[in-house]
Protein backbone atom coordinates (compact mmCIF):
# COMPACT_ATOMS: atom_id res chain seq x y z
CA UNK A 1 0.00 0.00 0.00
CA UNK A 2 1.46 3.53 -0.71
CA UNK A 3 2.44 5.51 1.81
CA UNK A 4 0.49 8.88 2.66
CA UNK A 5 3.56 11.18 1.35
CA UNK A 6 2.90 9.50 -2.01
CA UNK A 7 -0.82 9.66 -1.88
CA UNK A 8 -0.40 13.09 -1.18
CA UNK A 9 1.58 14.14 -4.20
CA UNK A 10 -0.03 12.12 -6.47
CA UNK A 11 -3.50 14.46 -5.67
CA UNK A 12 -1.08 17.70 -5.49
CA UNK A 13 -0.19 16.86 -8.88
CA UNK A 14 -3.35 15.58 -10.11
CA UNK A 15 -4.94 18.97 -8.45
CA UNK A 16 -2.03 20.82 -10.16
CA UNK A 17 -3.35 19.26 -13.42
CA UNK A 18 -6.66 20.50 -13.34
CA UNK A 19 -5.46 24.01 -12.25
CA UNK A 20 -3.37 24.22 -14.99
CA UNK A 21 -5.47 22.43 -18.17
CA UNK A 22 -8.32 24.10 -17.38
CA UNK A 23 -7.08 27.63 -16.36
CA UNK A 24 -8.92 26.75 -13.10
CA UNK A 25 -7.48 30.00 -10.89
CA UNK A 26 -6.30 33.61 -11.62
CA UNK A 27 -4.54 35.94 -9.71
CA UNK A 28 -7.02 37.89 -7.89
CA UNK A 29 -9.69 35.63 -7.73
CA UNK A 30 -11.93 35.13 -4.86
CA UNK A 31 -13.20 31.00 -4.18
CA UNK A 32 -15.77 29.73 -2.57
CA UNK A 33 -15.18 26.53 -1.36
CA UNK A 34 -18.27 24.14 -1.10
CA UNK A 35 -17.93 22.32 2.49
CA UNK A 36 -20.58 19.31 2.72
CA UNK A 37 -18.57 17.18 5.76
CA UNK A 38 -17.44 14.80 3.71
CA UNK A 39 -14.28 13.24 2.26
CA UNK A 40 -14.11 15.09 -0.52
CA UNK A 41 -15.09 18.48 0.46
CA UNK A 42 -12.46 18.10 3.17
CA UNK A 43 -9.89 16.75 0.92
CA UNK A 44 -10.73 19.65 -1.70
CA UNK A 45 -10.43 22.76 0.74
CA UNK A 46 -6.96 21.23 1.95
CA UNK A 47 -6.25 21.24 -1.89
CA UNK A 48 -7.29 24.94 -2.50
CA UNK A 49 -5.27 26.01 1.26
CA UNK A 50 -2.13 24.02 -0.54
CA UNK A 51 -2.11 26.16 -4.00
CA UNK A 52 -3.13 29.33 -2.12
CA UNK A 53 0.74 28.82 -0.30
CA UNK A 54 2.63 27.50 -2.95
CA UNK A 55 1.13 29.15 -6.38
CA UNK A 56 2.20 32.15 -7.86
CA UNK A 57 -0.40 34.04 -7.71
CA UNK A 58 -2.82 35.11 -5.34
CA UNK A 59 -6.45 34.29 -4.57
CA UNK A 60 -8.68 34.03 -1.45
CA UNK A 61 -10.64 31.47 -0.45
CA UNK A 62 -13.45 31.30 1.80
CA UNK A 63 -15.63 27.98 2.88
CA UNK A 64 -19.32 27.64 3.15
CA UNK A 65 -21.36 24.77 4.38
CA UNK A 66 -25.04 25.09 3.55
CA UNK A 67 -26.74 23.79 6.57
CA UNK A 68 -29.99 21.86 5.20
CA UNK A 69 -31.84 21.83 8.84
CA UNK A 70 -31.41 17.47 8.74
CA UNK A 71 -31.99 16.36 11.68
CA UNK A 72 -29.24 15.54 14.03
CA UNK A 73 -26.89 17.20 11.77
CA UNK A 74 -24.18 18.57 14.09
CA UNK A 75 -23.92 21.73 13.92
CA UNK A 76 -20.70 22.43 15.97
CA UNK A 77 -18.33 20.33 13.80
CA UNK A 78 -17.63 22.81 10.75
CA UNK A 79 -17.59 25.64 12.54
CA UNK A 80 -14.67 24.16 15.31
CA UNK A 81 -13.07 22.45 11.98
CA UNK A 82 -12.51 25.83 10.40
CA UNK A 83 -12.24 27.94 13.33
CA UNK A 84 -8.70 25.75 14.39
CA UNK A 85 -7.62 25.78 10.81
CA UNK A 86 -8.00 29.84 10.71
CA UNK A 87 -9.81 29.61 7.11
CA UNK A 88 -12.24 32.00 6.21
CA UNK A 89 -15.72 30.64 6.59
CA UNK A 90 -19.61 31.07 6.24
CA UNK A 91 -22.45 28.69 7.14
CA UNK A 92 -25.94 29.41 5.75
CA UNK A 93 -28.92 28.11 7.38
CA UNK A 94 -31.73 27.06 5.45
CA UNK A 95 -34.17 24.38 5.85
CA UNK A 96 -34.03 22.85 2.16
CA UNK A 97 -34.28 19.25 4.05
CA UNK A 98 -38.18 20.20 4.72
CA UNK A 99 -38.83 21.21 1.46
CA UNK A 100 -37.09 17.93 -0.18
CA UNK A 101 -38.79 15.85 1.94
CA UNK A 102 -42.26 17.45 1.81
CA UNK A 103 -42.03 17.35 -2.35
CA UNK A 104 -40.49 13.93 -3.29
CA UNK A 105 -42.71 10.80 -3.37
CA UNK A 106 -42.47 8.26 -1.34
CA UNK A 107 -39.91 5.81 -2.56
CA UNK A 108 -38.07 7.95 -5.15
CA UNK A 109 -34.99 9.22 -4.78
CA UNK A 110 -34.06 12.85 -3.38
CA UNK A 111 -31.04 13.76 -5.02
CA UNK A 112 -31.81 15.71 -8.13
CA UNK A 113 -34.34 18.03 -5.78
CA UNK A 114 -31.73 18.65 -3.00
CA UNK A 115 -28.92 19.11 -5.90
CA UNK A 116 -30.75 22.25 -7.26
CA UNK A 117 -32.12 23.42 -4.32
CA UNK A 118 -28.72 23.49 -2.33
CA UNK A 119 -26.81 24.23 -5.89
CA UNK A 120 -28.81 27.35 -6.24
CA UNK A 121 -28.23 28.40 -2.74
CA UNK A 122 -24.36 28.51 -3.36
CA UNK A 123 -24.77 30.13 -6.18
CA UNK A 124 -26.77 32.96 -4.49
CA UNK A 125 -24.39 32.74 -1.45
CA UNK A 126 -21.42 33.15 -3.91
CA UNK A 127 -22.57 36.47 -5.53
CA UNK A 128 -23.49 37.94 -1.85
CA UNK A 129 -19.85 36.99 -0.43
CA UNK A 130 -18.17 38.46 -3.51
CA UNK A 131 -17.07 35.51 -5.02
CA UNK A 132 -16.39 35.30 -8.77
CA UNK A 133 -15.43 31.25 -8.34
CA UNK A 134 -16.93 28.11 -6.94
CA UNK A 135 -15.59 24.72 -6.19
CA UNK A 136 -16.97 21.54 -5.59
CA UNK A 137 -15.64 18.26 -4.76
CA UNK A 138 -16.65 16.20 -7.35
CA UNK A 139 -13.52 13.80 -8.27
CA UNK A 140 -12.62 11.48 -11.45
CA UNK A 141 -14.89 8.77 -10.10
CA UNK A 142 -18.03 11.07 -9.90
CA UNK A 143 -17.20 12.31 -13.70
CA UNK A 144 -17.04 8.55 -14.99
CA UNK A 145 -20.10 7.56 -13.20
CA UNK A 146 -22.21 10.79 -14.46
CA UNK A 147 -21.59 10.17 -17.48
CA UNK A 148 -22.39 5.89 -17.80
CA UNK A 149 -25.79 7.19 -15.51
CA UNK A 150 -26.40 9.85 -18.36
CA UNK A 151 -25.13 7.15 -21.44
CA UNK A 152 -27.50 4.30 -19.87
CA UNK A 153 -30.61 6.35 -18.16
CA UNK A 154 -30.71 9.76 -19.75
CA UNK A 155 -29.60 8.62 -23.17
CA UNK A 156 -27.26 11.27 -23.55
CA UNK A 157 -23.11 11.67 -23.81
CA UNK A 158 -22.41 13.78 -21.09
CA UNK A 159 -20.37 14.19 -17.69
CA UNK A 160 -19.02 16.28 -15.15
CA UNK A 161 -17.36 19.20 -17.06
CA UNK A 162 -14.22 20.27 -15.16
CA UNK A 163 -15.12 24.22 -15.85
CA UNK A 164 -17.98 25.34 -16.29
CA UNK A 165 -20.06 28.72 -16.18
CA UNK A 166 -23.99 28.94 -14.30
CA UNK A 167 -26.80 29.53 -16.21
CA UNK A 168 -27.30 32.98 -15.20
CA UNK A 169 -23.66 33.76 -16.61
CA UNK A 170 -22.14 35.18 -13.52
CA UNK A 171 -20.19 32.27 -11.62
CA UNK A 172 -17.69 30.09 -12.61
CA UNK A 173 -17.70 26.48 -11.15
CA UNK A 174 -14.59 24.85 -10.97
CA UNK A 175 -14.26 21.06 -9.62
CA UNK A 176 -10.20 20.96 -9.39
CA UNK A 177 -10.35 16.95 -8.22
CA UNK A 178 -11.36 16.34 -11.78
CA UNK A 179 -8.44 14.28 -11.95
CA UNK A 180 -7.95 13.06 -8.54
CA UNK A 181 -9.00 8.88 -7.82
CA UNK A 182 -11.51 8.33 -5.46
CA UNK A 183 -9.07 5.66 -3.87
CA UNK A 184 -6.18 8.07 -3.12
CA UNK A 185 -9.02 10.53 -1.88
CA UNK A 186 -10.03 7.86 1.20
CA UNK A 187 -6.23 7.28 2.11
CA UNK A 188 -5.69 10.83 2.30
CA UNK A 189 -8.91 11.81 4.35
CA UNK A 190 -8.01 8.26 6.39
CA UNK A 191 -4.74 9.90 7.05
CA UNK A 192 -6.09 13.28 8.25
CA UNK A 193 -8.96 11.97 10.57
CA UNK A 194 -11.22 14.51 9.00
CA UNK A 195 -14.29 14.57 11.06
CA UNK A 196 -17.18 13.36 8.57
CA UNK A 197 -20.64 14.61 8.41
CA UNK A 198 -22.53 11.40 6.78
CA UNK A 199 -25.47 12.85 4.58
CA UNK A 200 -28.70 11.03 5.65
CA UNK A 201 -30.61 12.10 2.26
CA UNK A 202 -28.83 10.69 -0.28
CA UNK A 203 -26.23 8.43 1.77
CA UNK A 204 -29.09 6.44 2.75
CA UNK A 205 -30.92 5.94 0.29
CA UNK A 206 -29.94 2.22 -1.36
CA UNK A 207 -31.76 1.87 -4.37
CA UNK A 208 -29.76 4.51 -6.11
CA UNK A 209 -28.80 3.85 -9.80
CA UNK A 210 -25.39 6.01 -9.29
CA UNK A 211 -24.52 3.21 -6.70
CA UNK A 212 -25.16 0.40 -9.41
CA UNK A 213 -23.66 2.00 -11.65
CA UNK A 214 -20.21 2.58 -9.23
CA UNK A 215 -20.56 -1.00 -8.32
CA UNK A 216 -20.11 -1.72 -12.10
CA UNK A 217 -16.92 0.39 -12.80
CA UNK A 218 -15.80 -1.12 -9.15
CA UNK A 219 -15.81 -4.42 -11.07
CA UNK A 220 -14.52 -3.69 -14.11
CA UNK A 221 -11.82 -2.35 -12.45
CA UNK A 222 -11.12 -5.83 -10.96
CA UNK A 223 -11.32 -7.35 -14.23
CA UNK A 224 -9.24 -4.93 -15.85
CA UNK A 225 -6.98 -2.69 -13.97
CA UNK A 226 -6.73 0.85 -14.48
CA UNK A 227 -9.89 1.05 -16.72
CA UNK A 228 -10.90 4.22 -15.31
CA UNK A 229 -7.86 5.82 -16.08
CA UNK A 230 -8.39 4.73 -20.43
CA UNK A 231 -12.36 5.84 -19.70
CA UNK A 232 -11.06 9.08 -18.29
CA UNK A 233 -8.90 9.41 -21.39
CA UNK A 234 -11.83 8.76 -23.49
CA UNK A 235 -13.82 11.83 -22.10
CA UNK A 236 -10.63 13.64 -23.41
CA UNK A 237 -10.47 12.45 -26.30
CA UNK A 238 -13.59 13.04 -28.67
CA UNK A 239 -14.74 12.21 -32.07
CA UNK A 240 -17.63 14.62 -33.24
CA UNK A 241 -17.53 13.30 -36.78
CA UNK A 242 -17.94 9.54 -35.25
CA UNK A 243 -20.73 10.49 -33.18
CA UNK A 244 -24.25 10.68 -34.48
CA UNK A 245 -25.14 14.15 -33.20
CA UNK A 246 -26.21 16.62 -35.99
CA UNK A 247 -25.53 19.69 -33.91
CA UNK A 248 -22.21 19.31 -33.30
CA UNK A 249 -21.06 17.55 -36.84
CA UNK A 250 -22.46 19.04 -40.66
CA UNK A 251 -23.56 15.82 -41.85
CA UNK A 252 -25.71 18.01 -44.07
CA UNK A 253 -22.64 19.61 -45.57
CA UNK A 254 -20.34 16.96 -45.96
CA UNK A 255 -19.71 16.90 -49.36
CA UNK A 256 -18.63 13.47 -51.71
CA UNK A 257 -15.06 13.84 -52.15
CA UNK A 258 -14.91 10.83 -54.13
CA UNK A 259 -13.96 11.57 -57.83
CA UNK A 260 -15.57 10.20 -60.71
CA UNK A 261 -12.57 8.52 -61.61
CA UNK A 262 -12.22 6.40 -58.99
CA UNK A 263 -15.61 5.30 -59.47
CA UNK A 264 -14.36 3.91 -63.05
Amino acid sequence: MENIKQVTKKLHRAVGEAIQQFTMIEDGDKIMVCLSGGKDSYTLLEMMLHFQKVAPISFEIIAVNLDQKQPGFPEEILPTYLGNLKVPYKIIEKNTYKVVMDKTPEGKTTCSLCSRLRRGTLYEAAKVLGCNKLALGHHRNDIIETFFLNFFFAGKLEAMPPKFINDAEELVVLRPLALCKESDIEVYSDHMQFPIIPCNLCGSQENLQRKKVKQMIADWEVEFPDRTSIMMNALQNVYPSHLLDRNIYDFVGLKDTISSDSLV
